[in-house]
């Protein structure tokens, strides 16, 4: 079998024998126009984007994406100069994206769902965020996956797809978070004592801000104790450090100020 034959099954019945001087010359000139085409329509992409803040993240990834289309584009167009059926190839070529769209669906879904969030920006790495009930630092942001380390020093990957839908709570953004913490006291301690034994605590951490006020609160009464709620605000970075040393601070507090911390109590009446 000859080259020609060969040539001629690939391009759809197309014999190269046959292309004439000026069909050649018409490809090389539509090529040469092309190329320059692409060329300026890259510089005019960069340009936009360079100006954009919201895609610098993916600025890489949209500059690829479309140098990779124009190239097609062009490489149909001048086929088409040859007087190849593009038509056929424009077939394969979508029969076999629909078939890798198929196979990567998952994975799709997450590279999409990956730029929605590094245009919108929801977190970046080093903020703490809460997702569904799991908090941590966000330590990367990629394509596909996002990660997160807990305060226990445990790596979390979430596909991009689930954050796309979930609820998202940034603490780090607003640069400060509220914490409540509740305590309960005996019956017998009054209550404006309770009171200032909790805010010799507080008045304990300068990490706690003053703006806004923190605000010591009488919040239920239970079965053998009375429950108090303290609520402060720190800056996100000081949360936990200044949380459970709060804990540890009412203890001694309620001892000061001779405050009687309860314990659950068990009444037994013996019956003669």
């Amino acid at each position: 079998m000859s080259l020609d034959s060969i040539l001629t099954q690939v391009t759809g019945g197309v014999s190269w024998q046959a292309l004439t001087l000026s069909t050649i010359l018409r490809a090389l000139v539509t090529l040469v126009i092309g190329i320059v085409v692409v060329k300026i329509i890259m510089k005019l992409v960069d340009r936009a984007l360079n100006r954009s803040r919201a895609l610098a993240s993916v600025r890489g990834y949209i500059h690829s994406a479309v140098r990779i289309l124009l190239w097609a584009l062009l490489t149909v167009i001048v086929l088409g100069s040859l007087n190849v059926p593009v038509t056929s190839i424009i077939a394969v070529f979508s029969v076999a994206g629909l078939a890798v769209s198929l196979a990567l669906q998952n994975t799709l879904s997450n590279f999409a769902s990956g730029i929605v969030i590094m245009v919108s920006k929801p977190f970046v790495p080093g903020d703490y965020v809460e997702i569904d009930s799991v908090g941590g630092t966000v330590s990367t942001v990629g394509l596909v996956y996002s990660m997160l380390v807990t305060p226990e020093n445990k790596e979390i990957y979430i596909p991009n797809s689930q954050l796309s839908s979930a609820t998202i709570i940034n603490y780090t953004r607003l640069g400060k978070r509220r914490m409540e913490i509740t305590v309960s006291a005996s019956y017998d301690a009054p209550t404006e004592a309770v009171k200032a034994a909790l805010k010799d605590a507080v008045d304990q951490f300068p990490q706690i801000l003053s703006d806004p006020a923190p605000a010591i609160w009488l919040n239920a009464y239970k079965d053998s104790s009375i429950e108090y709620l303290v609520r402060v605000w720190t800056t996100t970075e000081d949360y936990w450090d200044v949380y459970y040393r709060l804990m540890e601070e009412v203890r001694p507090a309620f001892q000061r100020h001779q405050v009687e911390m309860p314990y659950n109590h068990l009444n037994v009446h013996l019956m003669k």
